[in-house]
C-alpha cells in the first residue's frame, strides 16, 4: 500500500468515526439502549462500507463532506446487521470483533432494540437536509432501503437460516451472498458516487465492481472462517462448520475458493477501469477485500 493511499483510509477511518460517535452522542438521552448501540458501533470493526462511500465519492469528484451522511448510515445499518445476525435465534454468535457480542454483554432484548434504533438511526441521518440536493438524498435512502430489505440483506440472511444443514448448489449460494454482503457493499459505492457526477456508464460499471467485491469479501470470510485463529479473526473459529453451512471452501476447496475471490476482484478492477475519476482507492479496497487477514 502506497503512503497516499493508507493516510487516506486512516483519514476516511477516523473521519467516520468520529462522524459516528457524534450521531450517536447525548442527544439522542442516556440510556442502556444507547449504551449498547455504542459498544456495538464504536467497538471497532474494518469501516469497508464507509471506506468504500467515500472512494466511490472521490471517483465522481465529490468531497468527503458531501458524503459523510452514506458513510454513516452504511455502517449504522451493517452494525445493526451484525447485531441481529449474532443473535440465539440467528447464528447465535457470543463473540464479535473480539468482544462479546451484543446480547452477550446486554442482553437479548437490549440487542434487538439497539439494532432497530439504529436502522432507524440510519435513515434519519441519510434524511438530514445538507450540501446533498433533494434528488440525491431521495436516490440514496432508496438505495440503502432496497439493499436493506426483502431483496438485499434480509433476504440473504432469510436463506442462509433456511439453508444450514443443507449442501447448496453453487449459482444458489452465490445467490445468498450477494444478498446477504454484496448488496450493501454496492449500495455504499453507489450512494458516494451519487453525491457526485457521473454518466449511465460509470454507474454500471460501479455496480458491476460493487457486486464483484461483495462477493469476493464473502469468500474470503468463508476462507477465513476455516484457517484463521479466534483470536485473529475477532470472532468464533469454525462457526460455519459448526452451524452445518454451505460454504465455497466446502464445495470449492481451499485453494479454489481463494481463486475465485481473486478473479472476481480482477473482475471489479476491470469495471473499475470504464471510471474517469481517480478509482486507486477503489481499487485498493477491493483488492484487500481478498487479502485481508481478518
Amino acid at each position: 500500500m502506497s503512503d497516499d493511499i493508507g493516510l487516506w483510509l486512516q483519514s476516511v477511518t477516523n473521519r467516520v468515526n468520529s462522524e459516528l460517535d457524534q450521531v450517536l452522542g447525548s442527544h439522542l438521552t442516556s440510556s442502556r439502549l444507547l449504551e449498547a448501540a455504542r459498544y456495538s458501533v464504536l467497538g471497532g470493526g474494518k469501516r469497508l462500507r464507509p471506506a468504500l462511500v467515500y472512494a466511490a465519492a472521490a471517483a465522481a469528484g465529490a468531497s468527503l463532506e458531501s458524503a459523510d451522511a452514506c458513510a454513516v448510515s452504511v455502517e449504522l445499518v451493517h452494525t445493526y446487521s451484525l447485531i441481529h445476525d449474532d443473535l440465539p435465534c440467528m447464528d447465535d454468535d457470543a463473540l464479535r470483533r473480539g468482544r462479546p457480542t451484543t446480547h452477550i454483554a446486554f442482553d437479548e432484548a437490549t440487542a434487538v432494540l439497539a439494532g432497530d434504533a439504529l436502522q432507524a438511526l440510519a435513515f434519519s441521518v441519510l434524511s438530514k437536509k445538507d450540501r446533498r440536493s433533494d434528488a440525491m438524498r431521495v436516490k440514496q435512502l432508496k438505495l440503502l432501503g432496497d439493499a436493506v430489505g426483502f431483496t438485499g440483506m434480509a433476504l440473504g440472511q432469510a436463506t442462509d437460516l433456511a439453508s444450514e444443514g443443507r449442501v447448496l448448489e453453487l449459482n444458489a449460494l452465490r445467490f445468498m451472498h450477494e444478498k446477504k454482503t454484496g448488496v450493501l457493499i454496492a449500495a455504499s459505492m453507489l450512494m458516494g458516487a451519487s453525491c457526485g457526477s457521473t454518466n449511465s456508464d460509470s454507474w454500471k460499471a460501479l455496480a458491476e465492481a460493487g457486486r464483484a467485491i461483495g462477493l469476493a469479501f464473502q469468500i474470503r470470510d468463508d476462507i477465513l472462517d476455516e484457517t484463521t485463529p479466534t483470536k485473529l479473526l475477532g470472532k468464533e473459529q469454525g462457526r460455519d462448520q459448526a452451524l452445518g453451512k454451505s460454504t465455497f471452501p466446502r464445495l470449492l476447496g481451499l485453494d479454489n475458493s481463494l481463486a475465485e475471490a481473486r478473479r472476481l476482484v480482477a473482475e471489479a478492477h476491470l469495471a473499475l477501469a470504464q471510471l474517469d475519476g481517480d478509482t486507486r482507492f477503489l481499487k485498493y479496497l477491493a483488492t484487500q477485500s481478498v487479502e485481508r487477514s481478518h
